[in-house]
């Protein structure tokens, strides 16, 4: 991970890393932070995850950063190099390939001109495919909120709903990582004038400005907490009923959780992110945060605070717009890389007859009771005959990883059938076989939809479902057997 952090840019683009490094843990891998700028509170943060830093000498974004890095990355055997900061652009990524890594460049504005790395993620509500036309032909897009990158403690907040009071009571400020021209006193000045609200300020370990913060808090007469360093921030959200934020990473957490939003432009690249934002109808964007002042902010937290209708508004719209599965999609499409598929030759038919015959699999089949050889000749040598069934097999270095059969059905849609070796399972590959083979059969035939159905009792084939973006749809009868009903369409599909 190739991510700085100071007082000057804040600690965004660490923390976004930081997001994806959990989501690398979480699947059995390890990550090691290379940087040429640091503050401690972030390093502290990295280290209480396991998670290992390395200082760089070189200039940030410079030839010999390039260097130093590829170096790092040799030494550390690393399969992967993310690179996330405005000081990399096109000769970084081009000096990483031609050392043989694999690249993956976070980005928020098309800042680098021409674009070499094997992934481009820019997970903004802003992100399109013309920022990237100059780009080479094996490079692949992640564009969108769907691949907002959100921290660990935020994922057992997926099923929460939020309350919407008729008036909000509590506003919550954060302004990142370090703020160094003191938003953060005019916003809570402004808070101050607003009868019957309290506040829970945010401030990181990087701010500049925590003594004039605490005097300008303390002597109050309101609730108004200063918190500072947090690790609780899901939290501290779902506590609060409106929020005042730089538009930055924090915004898109802000959406998950269903927080509105007051939008505060503390950078160049927040501005587009703050105007989608509104256009979206998702947060209210304040300008730039030079602009702020206690007296031009106040009429629209009025505003706010007072209208129910628009803050519930606001809160499903974000909602909608991020789910919080966005680091384990960029770890799919990471580890994808290792994982292809390829359709099913006559000399298949032995190992699918084994596939089909595990008995985890007949288990959580509709039909449990094992197959003769005999009936799965016929069966297959009559599926191989018709251009009406697709079988894909998945292989990892040589080896096997699973199955996945689709049959086209008379209305054009597809049903869906899966297994995974018995060798492969728990290592998160079934959803990434089920994700390469649907995108395979989305862009080679006419279908459009595809269906699967899956036993109630069988939970972990739901989870591998939902992590290869099948959205439930009911329930139906299937073989004399409630079934759950899983779709995913092709009109839902993205860029990436």
């Amino acid at each position: 991970m190739r991510a700085d952090a100071s007082v000057a840019m804040g600690t965004g683009h660490v923390m976004r890393c930081f997001a994806l490094a959990q989501a690398w843990q979480d699947v059995g891998g390890r990550a090691v932070f290379a940087m040429a700028q640091a503050t401690p509170p972030v390093e502290e943060r990295l280290q209480r995850e396991s998670i290992e830093v390395t200082r760089l000498k070189a200039k940030a974004g410079s030839a010999d950063d390039a260097q130093e890095t590829i170096a790092l990355a040799r030494g550390e055997q690393a399969c992967w190099v993310v690179v996330d900061g405005y000081c990399f652009g096109a000769d970084y990524q081009t000096a990483l390939k031609h050392a043989g890594l694999k690249v993956l460049f976070i980005d928020d504005n098309g800042h680098a001109g021409h674009y070499s790395a094997d992934l481009v993620l820019n997970q903004n509500a802003h992100a399109n495919e013309a920022r990237y036309s100059n780009r080479d032909a094996s490079t692949r897009l992640l564009l969108g909120p769907r691949f907002a990158m959100l921290r660990r403690e935020f994922t057992e907040w997926r099923e929460w709903n939020r309350e919407i009071p008729a008036v909000a009571r509590r506003v919550l400020v954060t302004m990142g990582g370090s703020d160094p021209d003191n938003v953060t006193e005019r916003v809570v000045q402004a808070i101050l004038a607003e009868p019957g609200v309290n506040a829970t300020v945010v401030v990181g370990g990087s701010n500049p400005h925590l003594p004039k913060l605490r005097a300008r808090i303390v002597g109050t007469q309101r609730d108004v907490q200063l918190l500072e360093n947090v690790t609780n921030m899901p939290e501290l959200m779902a506590k609060s009923d409106v929020a005042v934020s730089a538009a930055g990473t924090t915004s898109l957490e802000m959406c998950f959780m269903g927080l509105p939003a007051l939008l505060i432009v503390l950078a160049d690249n927040q501005r587009p992110a703050a105007e989608q934002l509104a256009r979206l109808g998702i947060a209210i964007n304040q300008g730039e945060g030079a602009k702020i002042e206690p007296t031009t902010l106040s009429p629209h937290l009025t505003s706010l605070v007072q209208s129910q209708d628009t803050r519930k508004a606001m809160s499903n719209r974000g909602r909608e717009l991020v789910d919080g599965r966005g680091a384990e999609r960029v770890v799919r499409a990471l580890r994808s890389d290792a994982l292809q598929i390829r359709h099913a030759t006559t000399a298949d038919c032995g190992l699918l007859w084994e596939l089909a015959n595990d008995p985890q699999a007949r288990a959580s089949a509709f039909s449990q009771a094992s197959i003769p050889w005999e009936d799965h000749l016929a069966w297959f040598k009559s599926k191989m005959q018709t251009a009406n069934c697709h079988i894909l097999i998945g292989e990892a270095r040589g080896a096997v990883v699973g199955q996945v059969r689709v049959d086209e059905r008379p209305d054009g849609q597809g049903e869906i059938d899966v297994s995974v070796a018995r060798e492969f399972r728990g290592q998160g590959l079934g959803g990434q076989l089920i994700d390469l083979a649907v995108r395979e059969l989305f862009a080679s035939t006419a279908m459009a939809r595809i269906h699967a159905y899956i036993l109630p009792q069988n939970v972990v084939s739901r989870r591998v479902f939902e992590a290869a973006e099948f959205q439930q749809a009911g329930e139906e009868q299937v073989k004399g057997h409630r079934a759950l009903h899983y779709v995913r369409d092709k009109a839902l599909e993205v860029n990436c």
